[in-house]
């Protein structure tokens, strides 16, 4: 009887525990909670974290995310309005602010991934059709320091003026998906180009007229660097020639001065007695023979020559 007792105690315990279990459903911070009653929603969205309790068996509990989700595009190829296929990819970022509507709407955040593909992919699409490339791809009216001097005819792309750039695109897009977005209990926080470029077939041809923008510019740059460069060069040759000419009569100067000095000294010494011109004149004999004559050197003169006439002297004779 006491273990029928205990039997019976044990499936009731047992009972009350999976009653308990399945009435009981936990919250956290960055969940937000629907209560359905067979399929349908019930009351108000559970926002609070914490312990809560609903009717177990008959009604379920459906967790949503209460932080920003992210969504990220297919890339698609595009044209502008210009008439240029450009590959564009987006991402964006989206959080649930009506749980109901977003579980009536699209029930989860698969359903949810498939309607922003559809309306974020279709404003995307509206927005580059009706903006030239060059609105999509800069954000303002930049002033370049160089000047492009263009052929007859030729339009640079980085000189045009645009009304709009790429933030004022992605706003617009932002605007225009809001509305429909919140319909399905979706907050459009943000979008971005992720990345865009030209297709395969044109990109080839863009590349060459950038480069051959960039070598026309550096054409330009060399251009002046050389006329630069001639004119330096022109100055340090006239400035030169200037330095040589003033050393050269500078130095003609000092030894013109320096002759008349040294005939002034010759006259002086040709003017004194006739023992001091002797000794003079022996002197400079005495030079002449220093600097003529070495000890393998011979001499054939006469002995009546005045420049063997101290020589003659010197030996006695």
């Amino acid at each position: 009887m006491k273990e029928l007792k205990t039997i019976i105690l044990s499936v009731i315990i047992f009972i009350i525990l999976v009653v308990l279990i399945s009435a009981a459903y936990i919250v956290n911070e960055t969940e937000q909670v629907i209560i359905t009653q067979f399929g349908k929603p019930i009351g108000d969205p559970v926002t609070s974290p914490g312990i809560h309790f609903k009717l177990p068996f008959i009604q379920d509990a459906h967790f949503f995310d209460k932080r920003f989700l992210e969504w990220d595009g297919d890339p698609n190829q595009i044209p502008t309005k210009d008439k240029r296929f450009i590959w564009v990819d987006t991402y964006a970022r989206w959080r649930i602010v009506d749980p109901l509507r977003f579980f009536q709407r699209v029930r989860d955040e698969r359903g949810a991934q498939s309607r922003l593909d559809d309306i974020l992919d279709g404003e995307t699409r509206n927005a580059i059709a009706n903006h030239l490339l060059v609105e999509i791809i800069r954000s303002t009216n930049r002033t370049f320091e160089e000047s492009v001097e263009l052929e007859a005819g030729e339009e640079s792309e980085i000189f045009i003026k645009i009304k709009s750039g790429r933030a004022d695109i992605t706003r617009s897009i932002i605007e225009a998906a809001k509305p429909r977005l919140l319909e399905l209990g979706i907050e459009l926080i943000d979008l971005r180009f992720k990345r865009i470029n030209y297709v395969e077939e044109v990109r080839q041809k863009i590349f060459e007229r950038m480069i051959s923008e960039r070598q026309r510019i550096a054409d330009k740059f060399r251009s002046e660097g050389q006329g630069e460069a001639a004119r330096i060069l022109g100055e340090k040759e006239r400035e030169l020639k200037r330095i040589q000419s003033e050393a050269y009569r500078t130095a003609q100067e000092i030894k013109g001065k320096a002759d008349a000095e040294a005939t002034a000294i010759y006259a002086r010494a040709y003017n004194q007695s006739s023992q001091a011109r002797e000794f003079y004149r022996f002197l400079k004999t005495m030079e002449t023979y220093r600097t003529t004559l070495t000890d393998k050197d011979w001499l054939v003169i006469s002995t009546k020559s005045d420049f063997f006439r101290y020589l003659q002297r010197l030996s006695g004779k």
